[in-house]
């Protein structure tokens, strides 16, 4: 598989674990507050400071979306770039503490996110960017 696939493939389970990870910060906040329309569970998303850890996922996702639908001009040192985004994101590199707690909290709360990770992980791990 080369990098640009590799990538493909890492975008799809990143798109995967970052709604499981929505639907359990949505769970645990209507949990506390009610019930929450669409509408208000994305104002939360885009405003609220304890949800903002989830926008490093979905900004990398839009990223990574954006440079795939570039008509030209795509490199291998794009590819490479995004790669390496997904892995220190995935490996908890960021010095973010809240990020990286929240995270954490969010693997060991919810299986299919651990599997998630797990996968991306073994993914990312069969290249060396």
């Amino acid at each position: 598989m080369d990098k640009a696939e590799r990538l493909k493939k890492s975008r799809d389970i990143l798109l995967k674990l970052h709604k499981s990870m929505l639907d359990l910060e949505r769970e645990m906040h209507e949990g506390i507050h009610g019930k929450l329309s669409a509408t208000d569970f994305l104002d939360l998303l885009l405003n609220d400071d304890d949800l903002a850890w989830l926008r490093k996922f979905s900004m990398l996702i839009v990223e990574i979306d954006e440079m795939f639908d570039l008509k030209e001009g795509l490199t291998d040192e794009m590819v490479d770039a995004n790669l390496r985004e997904v892995r220190e994101l995935v490996e908890m590199t960021e010095p973010d503490e809240y990020f990286r707690a929240k995270y954490q909290f969010a693997l060991q709360r919810d299986p299919n996110a651990a599997g998630l990770h797990s996968q991306l992980k073994s993914l990312l791990s069969e290249s060396s960017v």
